[in-house]
């Protein structure tokens, strides 16, 4: 179970946070130190712990995205660390680019860029007028804010037919959700003090068909070479191909962490093995399954089709596809499939594991 080795997991983050305390540098885009979420008890009920002491570390060029099912919190943690007005902590907190937050907030929003579930544009302005204003609010003047206005708009195909010289209010949802994203990322990489070094990313690709889907990954992708990201989504795909580092939250703390492959393999340890029939032979898929492995574990059940975690230390793939060719010359199977774990299957572990079951994937 994914929460049994939650300290020695988190030991390296502390010792980072630590660290940084001690001897403040650029090593590290953003710390969160401790932060904690209560908010007070009413009508008689007790406190609720929204965040409960958690602690990070991104350096620069990491994209870091936050899973858990509704109810983890993981909203309150990201208001918390990009815009203190917001949520602001209990105690604990957090810096970015070195800057306190709970001291120094406005030093730190010029390094900003926020990308909210919600886009929150004004109807009137073109995408070029959005990014115009945007862009003097990062300090960029003469040819530096011409050139950048011009990268932002042609790298999320907002530059043909005349698209960024009409009104926001006139996109469709798809071209209103790559601007959202074009603010973010404000910005020339060649002036520092220009560039927004920390973003912030709710479901940025929200409502885009595949192919401007892809796009906006790869220029995600380049873009956190300068960047940290915090990046918000229920596509596990777009996590896979984004993100350097995952971490699962659920009840306000952070459950597991570290990249998709860690996560399966320190997490996992069971192939999935799902099996279609019809509904009267339910029951022979249990016994097949139980003569694989005694160790299996039910994890989802829909009328005629079964899903079972198979240990992976005692079941060889052989042995599955000699089972499921005997099962055939027996009864009808519409479907099977012998899968490795996933996220999203680790996810539904931890859910279950600190007693979270309502999730959204």
């Amino acid at each position: 179970m994914c929460i049994t080795n939650i300290h020695n997991q988190f030991i390296p983050q502390r010792e980072n946070v630590d660290q940084f305390l001690l001897h403040p540098d650029a090593s590290y885009s953003i710390i969160c130190d401790n932060l904690k979420k209560v908010y007070p008890g009413k009508d008689g009920n007790p406190p609720k712990f929204a965040v409960r002491g958690l602690s990070l570390a991104l350096p620069p060029g990491e994209c870091f995205r936050s899973l858990g099912p509704n109810g983890a919190r993981k909203t309150s943690f990201l208001s918390m660390v990009r815009m203190r007005g917001l949520t602001k902590p209990s105690s604990g907190t957090a810096f970015v680019q070195g800057v306190d937050i709970k001291t120094h907030m406005d030093e730190t929003y010029t390094s900003i860029g926020v990308c909210p579930q919600n886009d929150l544009l004004w109807e009137t302005l073109t995408g070029r007028e959005h990014l115009l204003f945007c862009e003097r609010l990062k300090n960029l003047r003469g040819f530096a804010l011409t050139q950048a206005i011009e990268d932002s708009l042609s790298s999320l195909n907002l530059n043909y037919g005349g698209v960024a010289d009409k009104q926001a209010g006139k996109y469709s949802g798809g071209m209103k959700r790559r601007l959202s994203v074009a603010i973010s990322l404000i910005g020339d990489p060649k002036v520092f003090s220009s560039l927004a070094l920390n973003v912030y990313m709710d479901e940025p690709s929200t409502g885009l068909d595949p192919p401007s889907k892809n796009s906006l990954w790869n220029v995600v992708k380049h873009a956190k070479q300068n960047r940290a990201i915090i990046l918000t989504t229920y596509s596990m795909e777009e996590a896979e191909f984004l993100c350097d580092r995952l971490g699962i939250m659920a009840n306000g703390s952070l459950q597991c962490i570290g990249n998709s492959k860690e996560l399966k393999a320190r997490h996992g340890g069971t192939y999935v093995f799902t099996m279609t029939t019809s509904s009267e032979h339910e029951e022979d898929i249990e016994n097949l399954v139980r003569s694989l492995s005694i160790n299996s574990n039910k994890i989802n059940h829909l009328p005629g089709t079964q899903k079972y975690e198979l240990p992976k230390d005692e079941v060889r793939i052989a042995d599955v596809y000699k089972a499921v060719e005997i099962a055939k010359s027996m009864f009808t199977v519409s479907a099977w499939g012998l899968t490795d774990n996933t996220v999203e299957d680790v996810l539904i572990k931890v859910g279950r594991g600190t007693q979270s079951f309502n999730f959204s994937t």
